[in-house]
């Protein structure tokens, strides 16, 4: 048996420190110390690690203490080239090491392209309910930073501003900017000790932000990584007993599982984001049977899509009666739905006035949505041959999409330019290719 390769990545980790041999050796013995478990490790020990050879299995932990500790900043064990602790599927440790790894790579601008390279799964495991409520309430700190509401509230502003910026300009810099946060700031708030009801808020605001980074990444074309992302929300909701986020985010899976043609899962996640929410209101119903809808529609489930759409316009009437503030489901949403329903059963005409309806109806603040589906829009009206009236709106397209960087709207506006090069005979269709050629360029990448 040959000798172990030298851990490079546990080598770099111990660059970074500063430390001398004997000084990381004494940090991993104090914090034995801490853990009622005194260790005598010296520098010949440090070394034989740094040469690949594999500490004990309940060393490795207090190694990424210690530099974590050091660094300022989480590292897991996977980041110290050591294996991923075995038999805790079902703790915090995996979830949090998870969710640390997962953002801090998304902030690595070396790795986009290999994050970029996942495939979106059918086969992926989606935890149920049952399985992931009350996760990683046995945690143990060992911290002594401790938080309260304050730093909850502060997750949930940032988080908000995030989805403000994804809303109005596409999520191309807001993800880096949300895993950044995810890493450096959620993941200690995580760790730190915290009363039983800050702990779970916490987890809770963790869970939509990992919620929303997940959509971000859907945005971006990313699907494998957004994936991961929804997984992770949903282990934290599971923690939290947050059901709304848990359904939320269930519903976000059908989404991205319908736009990508995954008709059948996407109705398998969008019949487990209904089953899940209890006592649900009138908005939050509507915001389940909409995707129900558009679901059963793509699997020619008429009477079934037809039925969920009438829940959907339903529960938005009562929603609208006792509220006029929009939310994430509203009118226009849901006219959005009645034209995919539509579109799927074959009724081209009926979706074209739908997405005319959401458009009229769309806030102004959720410009990346009105650029992407008003592509959608003008698409559809070229194929019942609404030539000029698709220009028009494609124009309109033009008008957002410098201020946009997202990959679903870049992928529209090439779409545009590989529809309308057909028809340069056409004096609208001809002046809308030479302004996008001016505006867009080549066509971005996605």
């Amino acid at each position: 048996m040959g000798a172990p390769k030298p851990n490079k990545d546990l080598e770099r980790l111990y660059r970074e420190t500063g430390w001398s041999l004997r000084q990381f050796a004494q940090e991993v013995n104090r914090i034995g110390t801490e853990r009622k478990t005194p260790l005598k490790y010296r520098e010949p020990s440090v070394h034989q690690w740094l040469k690949g050879h594999m500490p004990k299995a309940d060393v490795r932990p207090l190694i990424v203490e210690a530099l974590s500790r050091r660094l300022h900043r989480p590292v897991t064990q996977a980041e110290a080239g050591f294996p991923s602790p075995s038999g805790q599927s079902n703790t915090h440790p995996s979830t949090l090491e998870g969710l640390v790894d997962l953002g801090r790579q998304d902030m690595d601008p070396s790795r986009r392209s290999v994050l970029g390279a996942g495939l979106f799964s059918v086969a992926l495991t989606v935890p149920g309910w049952q399985d992931v409520v009350g996760r990683m309430e046995a945690i143990q700190t060992g911290h002594t930073q401790r938080i309260g509401m304050p730093e909850v509230e502060m997750v949930i502003a940032m988080t908000e501003r995030v989805s403000e910026l994804d809303d109005q300009f596409g999520g191309r810099h807001a993800r880096p900017m949300a895993a950044a946060f995810l890493v450096n700031t959620v993941a200690p708030y995580l760790r730190a000790d915290a009363p039983e009801q800050v702990r779970k808020a916490m987890m809770s605001a963790a869970s939509d932000l990992c919620y929303l980074t997940g959509y971000m990444a859907v945005d971006e074309g990313v699907h494998g990584l957004a994936q991961q992302y929804y997984l992770k929300a949903l282990e934290l909701a599971g923690a939290s007993e947050d059901h709304l986020t848990y359904c939320t985010t269930l519903r976000g899976m059908s989404v991205q599982a319908v736009d990508l043609g995954h008709s059948r899962e996407a109705m398998r996640l969008a019949d487990a984001a209904a089953a899940a929410s209890p006592q649900a209101g009138p908005r939050m119903r509507a915001f389940l049977a909409g995707q129900q809808a558009h679901a059963a529609a793509q699997i020619g489930d008429r009477s079934n899509a037809l039925a969920y759409l009438r829940q959907a316009e339903a529960a938005m009437d009562k929603a609208e009666s006792r509220e006029k503030a929009f939310g994430s489901y509203d009118p226009a949403a849901l006219n959005y739905h009645t034209s995919q329903v539509r579109y799927e059963l074959g009724d081209v005409h009926g979706a074209v006035e739908a997405m005319q309806q959401s458009d009229r109806l769309r806030y102004a603040v959720y410009r990346r949505t009105r650029v992407k589906e008003r592509a959608l829009l003008a698409e559809r009206q070229l194929v019942i041959g609404h030539l000029e009236a698709a220009c028009a709106t494609w124009n309109l397209v033009l008008d957002d999409y410098p201020l946009v960087q997202s990959g679903r709207a870049d992928q529209r506006v090439r779409t545009m330019f590989q529809l309308i090069r057909r028809y340069q005979q056409n004096p609208a269709a001809r002046a809308l290719y030479e302004r996008a050629r001016v505006i867009a360029g080549a066509p971005r990448s996605a």
